[in-house]
């Protein structure tokens, strides 16, 4: 999952989405970090400051198996105007081990109104751990199979999630969706929601004539019942899977239909999106075609669609058969090439293998999901664009987890919430760890591993000593301390590294030193560095054998190196410092075979201000033919910091790559000088991409406010896909704090809600607060009234960014507001959690005063009373 994850993703996604817009959808991964972030938010996990107070968090195993699941069906009526379910969960299932008396399911907030089974039930009760617990009349016997059926009801505040024209969204979009993974499924239906088990389901969903419903596996029948006007979706998924997997999207929704031989793929969106739908779907086709070839399994599902729905919670979901994306991921051509589906649409696609077909027993076995399905993502990279594109993809993975200070290991089992999981471990890294695999083994080898582990373990649940175990058997070689150091411990090699030429022995040496941190959870590394040599008479390559921390390789050469690059290939994860001298540099920035060689050169230049360094950065930026070297280029002359550094900028921006052209106007964005202020108004006023335009907006705003504010006005008023101009405009006039600019920003935001998203629009209100953040400013009343106005919009993050800017306003009148939603659902729902930060904020850090919070508990308690009298009467 992206989703992202995810991951997810969180990881870097708000500040690579925002300098370099291409990579919203890199790899996923990110997505599913936002998912996460979200989710834990939403949750009743604690925060680590509370889990360290608490003494850390238990390691988590794989749950018990108490019985063996052989199918679910669910039998749902949603109210689409209520937002409530009704359902009907049926589970065919026998005991494991030993006879089962009380049969335990996971559920939340659901309100039982019958149950019945193919065995006596004595009594049944929703248990204070959020369980359901059914018990028999007498102990079942193992392997006896048993059927019970559950009618139930609920409004979920998880897993299930209503988007109607009600709570803001588009007249004619109404729709709902659903979100299992990690756990979350038991919001709305009881089960077994934990994925060490595997069974197969059936859905169906009851809507309203003219709604679509998608679900799992084939459609078997959609029919009318004319005693409700309701149409019956009735959907089976006869190939076992795990409870995250189960998804349901229902309302309008318009389709895009093709096909990969006799497999039936389609692309959904909601109506008000459907403009856009063919820029995201155009690479399904041929993704699922190559990774069939990669692979050598054939996509293993009954079909393949993806759906967009409104605020999902990340980039997608890779449910089987049927992945759900967020609508984020639609785009215009005005962008150019700055955004694109394909790498989000790989990641999901990649996934029906990796993670349906076979899914990792428990948590800390995530990234056999997550880092097969960012890998694999890589290898399409390189399938549509080329070499270069995949180890461009594979650096910026590199750049992320290399930047982390955290030494968990990706099998990790300390975490409070499985959400912890969803971070960089399981996407890059895991990724990597797959990359550095397939360097060693081979590309051939490394596929026959693959495969013969996929259909070793095909329909199961996996470890990853069971992917050890096929490359052990394949390879012959044993594999324990690759996994073990790069798996099962954390952190990744540090290594110092220098170099020396003998004349008189005409010998190369290059010494290694591991510098990272030696603990428990950090080894030191044992691995094969490539080193290459080049000499006029050619080119040498050699491996260092690393296995201590310090040592020494010396080779004998026909002359002097002109370019001395460790790890060429760029086959290993490793913060590799060494500093080449300037003629080794300038000849490895001119290596036209090397990309990642002359994008290291151009880092490497960053920072020097001599004239020679600047042009050769200026030259690179307009002539390599790589646009990631480019964009480098203009980092590395940012970091110069120069008046020469942003003449060579000022001169770089007519860029036929928008990429590049987008990069080239941040970068000047960093200079406070006049020369890059006109550059900047320039591309606002003449440049037709609204990403590039973005870009250059967003540095205007530190210039002063009488030569900025009509810039930004006009900006902030001009069309653009997702009103994303409008949104960097008004973000811009906060870094300036253009008190001036509030009054205009008010009457626009109140005339132009629907141009939004909701998380844009929950940012720019908070950046308007920021604008009379001043006790003295003229509009600050207004602002206040206006943000109070959105605290209970039923887009949940449009009225938690209400609160946070209130927080943001700082304004304690805005207390009494903020202080009625912290009673709401005894202070754990999200909008409570929101309310509790802004007033922490407005009170210099500190909480609400005691005497309000002890009321605060009373209220609480009573409520709790009353809600557990209102039971017992029912």
């Amino acid at each position: 999952m992206r989703f992202f994850g995810p991951f997810i993703a969180l990881v870097f996604a708000a500040s690579i989405a925002s300098s370099i817009a291409e990579e919203h959808t890199h790899q996923g991964w990110e997505c599913c970090a936002q998912k996460r972030d979200w989710l834990l938010r939403s949750s009743n996990a604690r925060s680590l400051d509370d889990k360290a107070d608490a003494g850390g968090a238990t390691d988590h195993y794989a749950r018990d198996r108490r019985i063996d699941i052989d199918h679910l069906k669910l039998d749902i009526t949603p109210d689409f105007v209520a937002r409530t379910l009704k359902v009907e969960t049926l589970i065919r299932f026998s005991p494991i081990g030993d006879p089962l008396r009380t049969l335990e399911l996971d559920a939340v907030d659901l309100e039982i109104d019958s149950i019945e089974a193919t065995q006596e039930v004595d009594s049944f009760q929703m248990t204070s751990e959020d369980k359901l617990e059914i018990t028999f009349a007498k102990a079942i016997p193992v392997g006896s199979e048993t059927v019970v059926t559950i009618q139930h009801h609920c409004e979920p505040r998880e897993g299930w999630y209503f988007r109607t024209e009600a709570m803001g969204y588009p007249t004619g979009d109404d729709h709902a969706w659903t979100q299992g993974e990690p756990e979350r499924h038991r919001h709305w239906f009881p089960g077994y929601d934990y994925p060490n088990e595997r069974f197969t389901t059936e859905v169906i969903c009851r809507v309203p004539e003219g709604m679509t419903v998608l679900s799992n596996g084939r459609l078997l029948s959609s029919e009318k019942d004319n005693a409700t006007g309701l149409v019956a979706h009735h959907w089976l998924q006869d190939k076992p899977h795990v409870n995250y997997l189960i998804s349901v999207v229902a309302g309008h929704l318009e389709k895009l239909e093709d096909r990969h031989g006799e497999l039936p793929l389609a692309f959904y969106t909601p109506p008000s999106e459907f403009e856009q739908a063919a820029n995201s779907f155009r690479d399904t086709k041929s993704i699922i075609g190559f990774f069939e070839k990669e692979i050598g399994i054939d996509y293993p599902w009954d079909k393949y669609f993806s759906v967009c729905v409104s605020d999902f919670i990340a980039g997608g979901m890779e449910n089987t058969s049927v992945t759900t994306l967020t609508t984020g991921t639609l785009f215009s051509a005005a962008s150019e090439n700055i955004h694109t589906s394909h790498r989000l649409d790989a990641h999901e696609v990649a996934h029906q293998w990796f993670g349906d077909l076979v899914t990792c027993q428990d948590w800390s076995q995530l990234w056999l999901n997550e880092g097969f399905a960012t890998y694999y993502t890589h290898l399409y990279e390189q399938e549509k664009n080329g070499r270069d594109s995949m180890l461009y993809g594979l650096y910026r993975d590199a750049k992320g987890v290399l930047k982390s200070t955290d030494d968990k290991p990706i099998t990790w089992r300390g975490y409070e919430d499985a959400w912890e999981q969803f971070d960089y471990r399981a996407y890059p890294k895991g990724a990597w760890v797959l990359h550095m695999l397939r360097s060693q083994l081979g590309d051939e080898l490394f596929g026959d591993c693959i495969r013969t582990y996929l259909e070793r373990h095909r329909g199961q649940v996996v470890v990853t000593r069971d992917l050890m175990e096929v490359i052990e058997e394949l390879s012959g070689r044993s594999w324990e301390r690759y996994f073990d150091q790069w798996v099962h411990h954390g952190g990744e090699p540090e290594f110092k590294v220098s170099y020396a030429w003998d004349q008189e022995k005409k010998k190369a040496t290059v010494t290694v030193e591991q510098t990272q941190k030696i603990s428990d959870r950090v080894m030191l590394f044992r691995l094969p560095l490539p080193v290459r040599l080049i000499t006029e008479e050619g080119i040498h390559n050699f491996v260092a054998d690393i296995t201590q921390k310090k040592e020494s390789f010396s080779w004998e050469l026909p002359g002097k190196p002109t370019a001395v690059r460790i790890d060429p290939e760029y086959t290993v994860l490793a913060d590799v410092d060494f500093k080449p001298a300037n003629s080794l540099l300038h000849t490895q920035l001119e290596l036209k075979d090397d990309m990642i060689g002359r994008l290291f050169a151009v880092q490497h230049l960053g920072g020097r201000k001599d004239a020679d360094s600047i042009d050769k950065l200026k030259a690179r930026l307009n002539g390599d033919e790589f646009y990631g070297v480019r964009i480098e280029a203009a980092q590395a002359l940012e970091k110069t910091h120069s008046e020469q550094a942003l003449d060579a900028l000022l001169a770089s921006r007519q860029q036929d790559d928008a990429r590049v052209r987008q990069q080239v106007a941040f970068s000047i964005g960093k200079f406070f000088d006049e020369r890059a202020y006109a550059a900047l108004v320039d591309t606002v006023e003449n440049e037709k991409n609204p990403d590039v335009v973005s870009a250059a907006l967003s540095s205007i705003g530190k210039f002063s406010a009488d030569r900025s504010e009509p810039i930004l006005l006009a900006a902030m008023r001009r069309d653009s896909f997702r009103n994303r101009i409008a949104v960097e405009a008004i973000s811009a006039a906060q870094v300036g704090r253009e008190e001036a600019m509030a009054g205009p920003v008010l009457d626009y935001l109140r005339a132009s809600e629907s141009k939004f998203t909701a998380r844009d629009f929950a940012s720019v209100m908070n950046s308007l607060a920021v604008l009379v953040s001043d006790e003295n400013a003229e509009s600050r009343d207004d602002v206040r009234d206006f943000l109070t106005g959105y605290v209970k919009h039923p887009k949940e993050s449009i009225g938690t960014g209400a609160m946070k800017a209130l927080g943001t306003l700082g304004d304690k009148r805005s207390v009494s507001v903020l202080d009625t939603f912290l009673i709401d659902e005894d202070g754990e729902s999200e909008r409570a959690k929101a309310a509790d930060a802004a007033i922490k904020i407005i009170n210099g850090g500190q909480p609400q005063a005691p005497e309000i919070g002890d009321l605060r508990k009373e209220l609480m308690e009573l409520q709790k009373k009353v809600r557990e009298l209102e039971t017992k009467q029912e």
